[in-house]
């Protein structure tokens, strides 16, 4: 049996993604996080600081900087400084505190839509307006509208480009001409690009995730880019995230910005567990982690081309997230996520909770033991089907 294929009881620990629906029926394939443990290196480091017994305030020490650095220099090619790196609590903190410091209220950030919720609440908590770049569905993958991306950027209102790297929920993971493509139209109208890149260790086989800052001098000078270790070793509990800013006076500009939001201090598990997964066994864990959540959208892909035919699955580049296209149904993705709630306990997101609103898209989290997914994937065939015959 494989690490992943272990089934946990997850209720009963205070777990949103579990715990929230309070109904033990409930099979939750909504919020991402994964049903899986996190790697035995984490959990190790995790467990000998737990013994000391005392968790005052934390000292973020030389190692734990030498762990980013090596990392994204060995995993992705790109070598930071250390005096780039400002630690905070999450990505979502991060990026309210650097949209903070690049905007004044009434300015616009622009986002491509569908997006991470809480992009939109991180524009609106600064008192700014968001500027949508709709990204465009075609041919069972979303591609980027040049011309509309460009037209938005000249508005001399738009201070900030959040981009989403690998893009949640579309499942993207943009190449390097894309990027490069969005960062040049950037720097011709002064737009500060706010990268994303959460999601970075979670490409799927054939693909590859490409730093933004990494690309060019320019780039990373006109740029902050925020990442953390909590999505691809599923520990967004531990709160610890990092922004990378270059430039000097941006970056005293968003250490303010955190100071301000008060979101300047981490936790000692934090630094431990982000550590401890930036190290070679935490590597190895990850590739396995990659592999078992490719044949999770593969079996999830056939079985609903052959079981449930009227659903179009989005391609899958990156991220644990599929997302599926319910527009042959003739309902809301809120009425299609609520009735499978209701009839069948599969909780789903629905897409209007990105932005996307003019076609019904659902977004599933894959990240659990296959038998759960077979479980998720029983219950929606009974619904799809029962719909279909009423």
């Amino acid at each position: 049996m494989s690490y992943f294929d272990e089934i946990i009881d997850r209720r009963g620990t205070n777990s949103v993604k579990w715990d929230e629906a309070n109904d033990s029926d409930v099979l939750p394939m909504w919020v991402a996080d994964m049903d899986f443990r996190t790697a035995p290196v984490v959990r190790e480091a995790v467990e000998k600081r737990a013994r000391h017994g005392i968790f005052g305030y934390v000292h973020v020490p030389d190692e734990y900087y030498d762990a980013v650095i090596e990392w994204f220099g060995r995993r992705h090619g790109w070598r930071m400084k250390r005096d780039w790196i400002i630690y905070t609590s999450g990505v979502v903190p991060a990026i309210s505190a650097v949209i903070k410091a690049v905007t004044r209220p009434g300015d616009k950030v622009l986002v491509q839509t569908p997006v991470y919720n809480c992009f939109f609440s991180s524009i609106r908590n600064n008192s700014c307006i968001m500027a949508e770049n709709k990204l465009v569905y075609t041919g069972g993958t979303y591609v980027i509208d040049f011309d509309d991306f460009e037209r938005k950027a000249a508005d001399p209102s738009v201070k900030a480009f959040l981009l989403c790297n690998p893009h949640n929920p579309a499942g993207r993971v943009w190449a390097a001409d894309e990027l490069r493509r969005m960062g040049e139209i950037c720097l011709r109208y002064g737009v500060f690009v706010i990268s994303d890149e959460i999601h970075c260790e979670l490409v799927m086989p054939g693909y590859k995730y490409t730093p933004f800052a990494s690309l060019s001098d320019a780039f990373l000078m006109n740029s902050a880019t925020c990442t953390s270790p909590s999505k691809a070793f599923n520990i967004a509990g531990l709160q610890i995230a990092n922004i990378t800013v270059a430039d000097a006076e941006m970056r005293q500009k968003v250490d303010r910005a955190i100071n301000i939001n008060e979101v300047c201090d981490v936790n000692p598990f934090g630094v431990e567990a982000l550590i401890a997964a930036y190290s070679v066994r935490g590597e190895e864990w990850l590739n396995g982690l990659i592999d078992y959540l490719y044949g999770n959208y593969i079996y999830l892909r056939d079985f609903i081309s052959v079981e449930i035919p009227m659903l179009n699955v989005v391609n899958l580049e990156g991220t644990y997230l599929v997302w599926v296209d319910c527009s042959d149904l003739g309902m809301s993705s809120q009425q299609i996520t609520d009735r499978l709630l209701e009839t069948q306990k599969l909780w789903l997101n629905d897409g209007c909770m990105y932005g996307e609103c003019d076609r019904p898209f659902v977004r599933i989290n894959i990240a659990c033991p296959r038998k759960r997914l077979e479980e998720g994937m029983r219950r929606m065939k009974i619904f799809f089907n029962e719909e279909l015959s009423n």
